[in-house]
């Protein structure tokens, strides 16, 4: 049968977060194993000096800005899920759906670092391990973040519409030319 918009939008929100989901597993794991294989230890070279893996506790925000204000991270990152979840139901479009679900997976890997790392619930520190010369240590949460934000600007300036409508709609049109009766 047709699809309702209430079921529309439960399905979005649901590719959203099985999208989010993925990408928190991944960066979980990858932060496992850094803390087990690298913490203590001198940075290894993956690729020469073009790519390095190096452990780091990073108490503040991307570039290790506002270490001491840890808790802002917090608040914000629970602010920005909270909204890609609320704003998902209207989505219909497929990339704008998985552009989100990265977005939301990014935020929650470092939101669950905020909770679960030392030195405590709210404030804990994110692990970062990926070293790329001139730049400052990133995790695959900081890359997922990063690649959803380009991709919904992307699919912003490609005019990509969120709610899977055409660009040109062409009924759209005729009904707002059309004179009123």
């Amino acid at each position: 049968g047709p699809v309702t918009p209430s079921a529309a939008g439960r399905r979005g929100t649901l590719i959203v977060v099985l999208v989010a989901a993925g990408v928190l597993v991944i960066d979980q794991i990858t932060k496992w194993w850094a803390e087990q294989a690298l913490a203590g230890r001198p940075p290894v070279e993956v690729v020469g000096e073009l790519l390095q893996f190096t452990f780091v506790r990073n108490p503040g925000g991307a570039f290790s800005l506002l270490t001491s204000h840890t808790w802002l991270f917090t608040v914000v990152a629970l602010g920005v899920a909270g909204a890609i979840l609320w704003y998902s139901r209207r989505v219909r479009s497929g990339w704008w759906l998985a552009a989100l679900g990265v977005l939301l997976g990014g935020a929650l890997g470092n939101l669950v670092d905020r909770f679960v790392q030392p030195p405590g619930p709210g404030v804990g520190h994110v692990v970062d391990f990926i070293e790329l010369p001139n730049w400052p240590v990133f995790n695959v949460a900081d890359m997922a973040v990063v690649s959803g934000a380009v991709a919904i600007v992307v699919l912003s300036l490609l005019g990509v519409d969120p709610a899977g409508r055409a660009a040109h709609d062409e009924s759209a049109t005729d009904r707002a030319t059309e004179p009123a009766s």
